[in-house]
């Protein structure tokens, strides 16, 4: 198969993904896929989305993108890196222990930096308009397609969406 780059993400209609480094929403299906899809793998984020979980992601290798040179994560299984280019190539030497697949989980800056690098999307669309500081990139047509869409309606209507890179 190879190394793939993927996001996941949930985005409201508007692209909203965040308000006040917080999700918007609760929808505990798309916490339970998030969690399966991204078990034993290597996670990328940055420092605002590590600081907002609030601790390292079990059986995970997260890696934390911060441009701040004396950032200190708390103990756990963390790995700092200045850009989002040295975070996706140490991922890139760790794939024997976490698997092929490497997940950039946000936030939105992360997310529109690594854009081009990406091979598949995971795009949780909830069907609703938010307010929110954190946004998704526009996906272009021309550049990913749409392979699975499967609609849920509990506890407000969304659809877990696969884009791959044409």
């Amino acid at each position: 198969m190879g190394i793939k780059i993927a996001h996941i993400v949930a985005a409201a209609e508007n692209n909203v993904i965040g308000n006040g480094n917080d999700l918007p929403w609760d929808i505990p299906e798309d916490l339970n896929f998030f969690k399966e899809k991204t078990k034993g793998h290597c996670l990328i984020m940055g420092r605002k989305t590590f600081e907002s979980v609030g601790h390292p992601l079990p059986n995970r290798l997260n890696i934390v993108v911060t441009r701040q040179k004396d950032y200190k994560p708390p103990a756990g299984n963390v790995v700092i890196k200045p850009n989002i280019e040295e975070a996706v190539a140490f991922a890139k030497t760790q794939t024997e222990k976490y698997g092929e697949e490497i997940f950039i989980i946000g936030g939105g800056e992360i997310y529109k930096q690594s854009l081009d690098m990406v091979d598949i999307i995971y795009l949780t669309r909830i069907h609703e308009i938010f307010d929110g500081d954190a946004e998704y990139p526009v996906l272009d047509p021309k550049t990913f397609e749409l392979i699975e869409s499967r609609d849920r309606e509990d506890p407000i209507p969304f659809t877990f969406q696969t884009y791959i890179r044409k």
